[in-house]
């Protein structure tokens, strides 16, 4: 499989995420197990996204963070770094706002425990696997898979 430039890598990386936003999230600043979060997505956004959350959630108070993605078909692992910040403008909020997100929350919209973070990108690593026939038939066998085999890495800056 020829190596895939680092352009390739992250907009795959992107159209996985859009197919399945779901990511484990944890600030750096503390000693908190990640969580499990639903990235809000934006084409036009590429060095960022959002997350809805309450005021007590551990994330809340922002800070260097770290986002942890694996695809739904186990293709593509990304560690994505970053800072979390409270996100304040309304048309942002409202912007991503829809019964799924209404749901979670008692007061709707105007829920006083509301909160909207922005994940702001810093920097990615981002993995690939081989999934050509060669490479499963290897894995399946047990028989050595080299590194040209192995598919894609990459480390990115966002």
């Amino acid at each position: 499989m020829p190596d895939k430039s680092p352009k390739e890598i992250r907009e795959e990386m992107w159209k996985a995420m859009a197919a399945s936003p779901y990511v484990m999230l944890g600030t750096t600043t503390d000693r908190e197990h990640f969580e499990p979060m639903y990235a809000v997505l934006d084409e036009d956004a590429d060095s960022e996204f959002w997350f809805y959350t309450r005021k007590d959630n551990r994330a809340a108070a922002g800070g260097p963070a770290t986002v942890q993605f694996v695809s739904k078909n186990h293709d593509l692992y990304a560690s994505l770094r970053g800072t979390l910040k409270t996100e304040t403008d309304p048309a942002v909020i409202d912007r991503y706002w829809n019964n799924q997100v209404e749901a979670w929350y008692e007061g709707g919209r105007q829920d006083p425990n509301l909160l909207m973070l922005r994940f702001e990108l810093a920097d990615a690593e981002i993995w690939e696997n081989d999934q050509s026939i060669t490479g499963k038939l290897k894995m399946l066998t047990g028989n050595t898979i080299y590194d040209e085999e192995a598919g894609s890495h990459t480390r990115v800056t966002l």
